[in-house]
């Protein structure tokens, strides 16, 4: 008899959030955002997020963080890419707009702005 059984299937649906969650946790998520390529986040940040969060990270709108100053990017990786990916207040998720790799991106290049 097999001590590891297949896993069933409500095993298998696992939600994508939780699974990147867990995987940046085990695998290290300083790593993966060393690893991702902070040009082509910059590239991402100016189509998706400079109309609110501004170039350079200073912000066109009231309330909305400046990372120019610092703001917000003293949280860890996975804060961010959870931000990003659920979403937070007037700022829509992109989880599934872009894919998890652009979303390390994205994190990479907001660290130069620090």
């Amino acid at each position: 008899m097999n001590k590891f059984p297949l896993a069933t299937s409500r095993q298998r649906n696992v939600p994508r959030a939780l699974v990147l969650a867990l995987s940046a946790v085990l695998i290290g998520v300083t790593g993966l955002v060393q690893a991702a390529d902070s040009l082509k986040g910059a590239k991402l940040y100016n189509e998706r997020c400079a109309n609110c969060h501004g170039s350079g990270g200073k912000p066109t709108m009231p309330g909305v963080p400046d990372f120019s100053r610092n703001q917000r990017l003293m949280q860890n990786d996975l804060a961010l890419v959870k931000t990003i990916s659920m979403g937070k207040g007037m700022m829509p998720a992109f989880q599934g707009v872009l894919t998890e790799q652009d979303i390390f991106n994205v994190v990479a290049y907001l660290r130069t702005l620090q």
